[in-house]
């Protein structure tokens, strides 16, 4: 641990007693408790940032991809009245 920095935080009494309470039945100390809390903490927002992001590029992507849709409607729109313009020509 001589990367560690030590710190002082200051608790509730009634968190203070409920981390007690799991460090001795997890048979850990403090320190190991607020470190694991600390990367638990981390790891779930940064999974919220990444769901965020990917929601926003789906959305994004949903966009893009409707647009591309009508494109390709529109456009088989345009050929199926230019076939059935030629077929009429030719009755």
């Amino acid at each position: 641990m001589s990367d560690s920095k030590r710190i002082m935080i200051y608790l509730p009494d009634s968190l203070l007693r409920e981390v007690d309470n799991i460090v001795s039945v997890e048979k850990i100390d403090r320190s190991q408790f607020v470190c694991r809390a600390m990367r638990l903490y981390i790891r779930k927002r940064n999974r919220i940032e990444i769901s965020a992001q990917m929601k926003k590029g789906y959305q994004e992507m949903g966009e893009i991809n409707l647009a591309l849709a009508e494109l390709g409607l529109s456009l088989d729109m345009s050929s199926l009245e230019t076939y059935e313009a030629e077929m009429a020509e030719c009755e």
